[in-house]
């Protein structure tokens, strides 16, 4: 059973709060739409439109929201394209954008998608299923050679033993093929690392191995980035820009634009530190441990005025 729970939502809605005459929220990581039901449910004169890769996620979002009615509606892309998608749908502009860039309960509980270190499947990580011409983690794994994957792994997931877990990999490839599930790369590493090693990790050792293959195989940081300019193309009113991120990378990315954006006098940062999930959040939900917030609220812009 996939079980989901929003990170950080009361903090999002009091966020949202700040919008003047909220009335089109764009859920850009549409996931099993706890953001989405959030929002429809606190501004009941509201209008959601959720973006996701993951055609599993659209249906069982579909689902959840139906009740909803023309209130909420979805559609199947990657919010890299969010200009696009929202001329497109002809839905106008928005008044926020929210980003939770964490992978969802439905990708890390279906050990067919191959997003977890902890059950085997295959090496895939594909945010988008049906997408035949991506490449998969097994291709990465099992084609790349050793400075490349010394280059992913210290790039994607700042792992300090990228050089180990490289060598490993290449090593056992010469001598016993290629490596065909989750569970047999997960051993490999396992088999690498010195056991003092992975005491002093505290936790699975293949975990960065899995988040610099998945930002590989999904173009993540790119995709963000473009996301994150195309909401300032977006604003030409106000508008707010609310990120979810779970990685130092992703962070770095968005507190540069959002300080960028600052100091450009297009709007205002509105937290200079990240808001963090509160002891109480992190009892109930423990995937929100590495959980920070940032948001961003873009001003109207006014018009100039031109000598004639």
């Amino acid at each position: 059973m996939n079980t989901h729970i929003p990170v950080m939502l009361p903090e999002i809605c009091g966020i949202l709060g700040k919008a003047q005459n909220l009335r089109f929220v764009v859920d850009a990581t549409l996931g099993l739409g706890g953001y989405s039901e959030g929002v429809l449910l606190k501004w009941r004169k509201a209008v959601v439109l959720g973006i996701d890769q993951d055609p599993q996620a659209i249906e069982a979002a579909k689902r959840k929201l139906m009740d909803f009615g023309d209130r909420f509606r979805a559609v199947h892309g990657n919010f890299r394209d969010l200009s696009p998608i929202l001329e497109k749908t002809g839905m106008g502009k928005p008044d926020a954008v929210l980003f939770d860039l964490g992978v969802s309960s439905i990708q890390i509980e279906t050990p067919e998608r191959g997003f977890s270190f902890q059950e085997d499947g295959p090496l895939d990580m594909r945010m988008d299923s049906q997408s035949e011409r991506q490449e998969r983690a097994g291709d990465i794994i099992n084609t790349a050679g050793m400075r490349e994957l010394i280059t992913l792994f210290r790039k994607y997931g700042e792992d300090p033993y990228a050089a180990q877990i490289a060598r490993g990999i290449v090593r056992y490839r010469e001598s016993s093929g290629p490596i065909k599930s989750t569970s047999e790369l997960v051993q490999v590493i396992r088999d690498t690392l010195p056991a003092p090693v992975q005491r002093k990790m505290g936790r699975n050792p293949a975990r960065k191995v899995f988040q610099a293959l998945r930002i590989a195989v999904n173009d993540e940081l790119e995709a963000l980035a473009d996301a994150l300019n195309q909401c300032e193309s977006l604003s030409s009113g106000a508008m707010m820009v609310i990120v979810v991120s779970y990685h130092s990378l992703e962070d770095r990315i968005v507190k540069r634009k959002f300080r960028e954006w600052d100091a450009l006098g297009r709007g205002n940062d509105l937290y200079r530190k990240p808001l963090v999930p509160g002891a109480e959040e992190l009892k109930e939900n423990w995937r929100s441990r590495s959980a920070k917030l940032r948001a961003f609220s873009f001003l109207e812009k006014v018009p100039e005025v031109t000598d004639r």
